[in-house]
């Protein structure tokens, strides 16, 4: 076995057991924030608060990656994740929301590793196959995290057995499963960098530093294609984010079973991420555009199952269980077709940074759609719910305008875009050294 295979399959059983884990605890987090506050508007933000997790701690993430490489960002990554299922269970056992909250965001870090575990496989990968890498690791979390949710139920009853809160007992899985990926990510080798193509011993010496926060994000939005991308990847987190995390809620208040509940989780993070593959094989063959056009389709189908749902006398489980199937395609389309986008089109001194940031700003960005979900779905129920991702798709649709010109389509291919950036990026460079 090749040391790539082995790197590989390192940053797969992360991720496998990373999904698992987040998954686990999913669709009762929302029920445990209601359960100890008593209110339906805070339903939104025990999922808020993993998402804002994830967000604020995706950056300094990367920074240490670049720093220090994959190894030690990940493990420390999916260790927070394990202690914060720990102040999950704690907080839930003394019924005190902060310490609850503090543990979900804290597991939000576990996500935020798993993000950066798909750039972590296109650092090993032959450029001509970065969307097929990333694809695969980001595949792996499909068997993690579609068994995840079918651990509700078992772990409830763990939990009973066990004496505690029973909702509170799928975070025994999600702790148990953080600690493994934590265990998984500590054997990487220390010699794969972070942003770059080949592991650190056969890196030009002569490779430009990585640029700073401001400067990165100075390069992304004065082009509208690195732009776009970093903008296809938040709309994408925000949609998902908005449906999903009420629509445990919504079945709960349908009279929905536990079971049920947990059935649609699955089918929906299966939709996230059993055919990554095949989008990352798209966007290499193809190019990521089409990608990002089909993911942009598929939520506008999505969108309309979801309306068609609320406005329904009552729920139906097999529509419910199809647009959440379709939600989790969508993103996952977004995603590959946005992060292979963002991996060419920006120089190999701005990619762990700009990496780093976008990652940020699409957890940030499902925070405040997390947030705002709960009120949302008690003012207006689904149907304002799926009118708030009809608004973010239309923003991401805006800022397409200006980069599909620039970007490869079949038929007709641009140049490298990632050549022409650095170009531009050393010119830059070479102007501010001679003034």
């Amino acid at each position: 076995m090749t040391s790539h295979i082995r790197e590989q399959a390192k940053l797969i059983t992360a991720q496998l057991l990373s999904g698992a884990g987040i998954a686990s605890g999913y669709a009762v987090g929302g029920l445990l924030a209601e359960e100890i506050t008593g209110q339906t508007s805070m339903a939104g933000f025990a999922q808020m608060s993993v998402i804002l997790g994830a967000g604020l701690i995706a950056y300094p993430l990367a920074v240490l990656a670049g720093r220090s490489g994959r190894r030690k960002a990940l493990t420390l990554g999916f260790g927070i994740g394990t202690l914060g299922a720990v102040v999950v269970l704690i907080g839930v056992a003394l019924q005190f929301l902060p310490l609850f909250m503090l543990g979900m965001m804290m597991c939000g870090s576990s996500t935020a590793s798993g993000l950066q575990a798909r750039y972590a496989a296109v650092d090993l990968a032959d450029p001509a196959a970065a969307g097929r890498a990333m694809s695969l690791v980001v595949w792996a979390t499909t068997v993690g995290s579609v068994l995840g949710p079918s651990f509700t139920a078992p772990g409830a009853h763990l939990g009973e057995t066990l004496g505690m809160n029973g909702l509170a007992g799928p975070y025994l899985i999600s702790m148990v499963a953080f600690a493994l990926a934590t265990l998984s990510a500590s054997t990487l080798t220390k010699t794969v960098a972070a942003g770059t193509d080949h592991p650190t011993s056969t890196v030009e010496a002569a490779a430009p530093p990585p640029m700073k926060l401001g400067e990165a994000l100075r390069f992304a939005l004065a082009r509208p294609v690195p732009l776009f991308a970093m903008i296809t990847i938040i709309a994408g987190q925000m949609m998902m984010t908005n449906v999903m995390v009420m629509t445990p809620v919504h079945m709960d208040h349908q009279e929905f079973s536990l079971g049920a509940i947990g059935i649609v989780v699955s089918i929906h993070i299966a939709g996230m991420y059993a055919l990554s593959p095949v989008f990352g094989w798209m966007a290499d063959r193809w190019g990521s555009g089409v990608v990002i056009a089909g993911g942009a389709g598929i939520f506008i189908l999505t969108i309309a199952l979801g309306v068609i749902d609320a406005v329904a006398p009552e729920s139906s489980m097999v529509l419910l269980s199809t647009a959440l199937s379709l939600l989790g395609i969508g993103w996952s389309m977004f995603l590959i077709g946005g992060s292979s986008l963002l991996t060419a089109s920006v120089p190999a001194h701005a990619k762990v940074p700009l990496q780093g940031v976008s990652d940020s700003a699409m957890n940030l960005g499902g925070a405040l759609m997390a947030a705002m979900a709960g009120s949302v779905l008690g003012a207006g129920g689904f149907l304002w719910i799926n009118l708030m991702a009809t608004f973010v798709l239309l923003i991401a649709v805006g800022f397409s305008i200006r980069a599909i010109p620039m970007m490869s389509w079949p038929g007709r291919r641009t140049p490298a875009l990632a050549e022409d950036a650095d170009q531009s990026a050393a010119a830059a460079r070479q102007d501010g050294a001679g003034k």
